[in-house]
């Protein structure tokens, strides 16, 4: 008979009942690559197969304000090269996909020191347990995006616009032109952060290009430019900044703001060279080494006509890039802000395109004095005066979520970010009411059709506790929704 070591002869006392369950869930995440303290990734739900590339192209070297590091004395604001990801409706031909993205980008050391910075903390022993911390929870989870798989052909795109209510369909106008949104990721967050929101638009037929900001704002990034070194992007302060006489807090907000523009800008020159046939100089070029299929690209993508939309700190630079749009650097026809940033600086309202605000719940229920007026009442004027100005505009609070609804993070870990945030809708539910609402608003905008949460009249002119709340909205969006700022459906006509 075979002697059995004494660690491997069962004994139903806790100790054992619990170490054997843990050994178990630790082999069950090693063999089917799935997060030790987490929940992947959902799958994305549209017609499309998702297609993701990093991008980092270089740009001419130019620097945003006369802002200095005190450590160094160099610009503390340059401008060398802009990385950003696509996610695109990619062909269902067999493909062998490269390694997916992680969600977490490599190396994870970086964006726990990052996050460490926020809080004025970074030595070692700290940055070492963040950093294995950010390893345990998330740093197996991987992007569902498949990378640098060809984009769908023009046939396919035709065929599943036939076959869905849920893909939009080719405009007459642009032939075979699929439209594109740029996305603005949020203060001390990156552009993985939003992967489900814009996944999700991208299996819909959405062309989506999500930057990676470089200005300070960020937990940090490794900036990658052929023939000079590596650096790495982490997040800087005000306090940072060697003294300046002229230059104060408030212009240290509005020089990252610039900042990110001139992201927005290299972003979308980019994407012109891609759509003008230029994709396999951007493939020879990108030193993130994705996008050999770019070639293919010519004349896929409508550039004319692009919508700029961003969260938080991403949605106040989203308002600023609108002044003045459309033009030539900055082709932008719409705009879609989430939670317009409270402490990011003001926000424009010289917007004279179509534009759609989203509140999370905990944005609108939470009374917050802005430049010494409440918070909500700025944008619900700001909206109010897009609309009045002749092009649709909404403003709606999207009710049981909180600032990070929208974002992965609570579909990666639903209960302790429920428990944190005071949020009371399903993570999924959550995603899922702001793609639909976006894509409602995406639709609008090439063909003047308000469907779905969009055709909904006003309900709710000021916002309101839903407890016991009554509204005039359609069932389907009552526990959802309150509208406070729409158009008047004779725009429509117009």
């Amino acid at each position: 008979m075979i002697r059995l070591p004494p660690l491997l002869k069962p004994r139903l006392t806790w100790q054992y009942i619990v170490c054997a369950s843990i050994g178990v869930y630790i082999s069950y995440c090693v063999l089917f690559d799935s997060p030790l303290f987490a929940s992947r990734l959902p799958q994305y739900t549209g017609p499309y197969n998702v297609g993701a590339i990093d991008i980092e192209a270089p740009c001419e070297d130019r620097w945003i304000s006369n802002f200095r590091s005190r450590s160094t004395g160099e610009p503390a604001f340059q401008l060398s090269t802009v990385l950003f990801t696509i996610y695109y409706p990619a062909t269902n031909k067999h493909s062998r996909p490269k390694h997916r993205h992680y969600w977490i980008p490599k190396p994870i050391s970086i964006t726990g020191e990052g996050y460490l910075r926020f809080g004025g903390v970074n030595n070692f022993i700290s940055n070492s347990i963040i950093t294995g911390a950010l390893w345990g929870v998330a740093g197996g989870i991987t992007i569902p995006g498949k990378v640098d798989v060809p984009l769908a052909d023009v046939e396919q795109a035709k065929l599943l616009a036939s076959q869905s209510d849920y893909t939009i369909q080719m405009l007459p106008q642009h032939k075979d032109q699929l439209p594109v949104l740029v996305f603005s990721h949020g203060f001390a967050s990156s552009r993985t952060d939003y992967t489900n929101y814009l996944g999700e638009l991208a299996s819909r037929g959405y062309v989506v290009a999500a930057i990676e900001h470089r200005d300070g704002s960020g937990p940090g990034s490794l900036v990658i430019k052929d023939g000079k070194p590596t650096k790495v992007a982490f997040p800087i302060k005000f306090s940072h900044m060697a003294e300046a006489s002229d230059l104060d807090a408030a212009d240290f907000k509005q020089a990252q703001l610039d900042f990110r523009q001139a992201e927005v800008e290299e972003t979308i020159r980019v994407l012109k060279a891609i759509n003008d046939g230029q994709g396999d100089n951007i493939y020879q070029s990108n030193s993130r080494n994705e996008g050999k299929d770019l070639q293919h690209w010519k004349g896929r993508l409508n550039v004319k006509e692009i919508t700029i939309g961003g969260h938080s700190f991403g949605a106040t630079l989203a308002l600023q890039t609108l002044k003045g749009a459309p033009s030539e650097a900055l082709p932008l026809t719409g705009g879609v802000a989430l939670d317009p940033g409270k402490s990011s600086g003001q926000l424009n309202a010289d917007i004279n395109v179509p534009l759609l605000v989203i509140h999370s719940n905990s944005w609108s229920k939470q009374d917050s004095v802005f430049f010494g007026r409440p918070h909500f009442d700025v944008v619900k004027e700001l909206v109010e005066g897009v609309d009045n100005r002749g092009k649709a505009a909404w403003f709606l609070t999207s009710l049981g979520t909180s600032h990070p609804s929208v974002t992965d993070a609570p579909l990666i870990e639903p209960l302790l970010l429920g428990l944190a945030t005071g949020s009371t809708i399903d993570a999924k539910e959550g995603v899922r009411e702001y793609f639909k609402a976006t894509e409602e608003f995406l639709r609008y905008q090439h063909f003047k059709v308000r469907t779905g949460l969009l055709a909904q009249p006003i309900s709710h002119p000021e916002y309101k506790d839903p407890e016991g709340d009554k509204s005039v909205l359609d069932m389907q969006y009552q526990k959802y929704w309150q509208v406070h700022v729409a158009p008047d459906m004779a725009l429509d006509a117009t």
